[in-house]
């Protein structure tokens, strides 16, 4: 938890606490108000943001849920037609990275992309929620990074989106997990990727095709949603596929991912 630019340990003032955030979020009123009482206890233990390492805020959670292709401008830039419903795939949790972590390059793909996106935490868990109700079931927001191999996703027999989106370090997120409450409304932010200090993506979160709303509505009416599930809601025009010429990812590159009041998530690009 962070409170006046310092990082506190919750579970240090109340050893009762879930040790996770998924664990966190899922806690009822009074577990929330347990929460607060043990930041603000002397007992917790403080520390300075400039000491510690950012993992990705939900590293275990039961789904990361993916949408392609949900703003008209960039299903315009790749050639593709405007969806008239979600376009889903999935990722692993071992695609998970945090903030200032490395993206590695897969030795078997040489056109790895990037893609700059909003992400929905799932705070209540449901089934067949209905739209008027489906921002009670948001805990919050987080940024996030659509790492792809495009080689795999698109040019493999029947193509691999799933075997091209979820290589190990492909979904950065961070650097911090921001309560829906801190965020009236999640459709007007700006959103914008930098690739080593060149802007590649700008726009809204207002310009998505399928809206928060409509996105848990139709998620739910497929499968259960979790406490801590991870939605990633699609990226905006400007990828590098897109360019001419295309621009992949290198190793040395710096991406910077930033949504306003999320913050700005940086990560660095390598090969091993």
């Amino acid at each position: 938890m962070v409170l006046n630019q310092s990082y506190i340990d919750v579970h240090s003032a109340d050893p009762e606490l879930p040790v996770t955030v998924r664990g966190m979020i899922a806690l009822d009123g009074e577990g929330r108000k347990r929460v607060i009482d043990a930041a603000e206890s002397p007992r917790a233990k403080r520390y300075d943001p400039a000491t510690v390492t950012l993992e990705s805020p939900i590293p275990d959670p039961a789904k990361i849920v993916c949408l392609g292709l949900n703003y008209r401008d960039h299903a315009a830039e790749s050639g593709m037609p405007i969806p008239d419903e979600p376009v889903l795939f999935s990722k692993y949790a071992t695609s998970l990275v945090g903030h200032h972590a490395e993206i590695v390059l897969p030795r078997s793909s040489s056109e790895v992309d990037y893609e700059a996106e909003l992400v929905v935490v799932v705070g209540a868990g449901g089934r067949h929620i209905p739209k008027d109700q489906a921002y009670l079931h948001v805990a919050g927001y987080m940024v996030g990074h659509d790492v792809s191999a495009r080689d795999w996703q698109l040019n493999k027999p029947g193509k691999q989106w799933m075997a091209g989106k979820t290589f190990d370090t492909f979904a950065p997120t961070g650097p911090e997990l921001v309560s829906a409450d801190e965020i009236p409304n999640p459709h007007d932010l700006a959103i914008s990727l930098k690739l080593n200090g060149k802007t590649m993506q700008a726009s809204n979160t207002g310009r998505m095709i399928f809206q928060i709303d409509q996105i848990i509505a139709y998620l739910s009416g497929i499968f259960t949603l979790e406490t801590g599930d991870l939605i990633f809601t699609g990226t905006p025009p400007g990828v590098g596929m897109a360019r001419k010429p295309p621009v992949w990812l290198q190793p040395g590159d710096l991406v910077e991912v930033e949504i306003e009041r999320l913050g700005v998530l940086r990560n660095h690009v390598g090969r091993h």
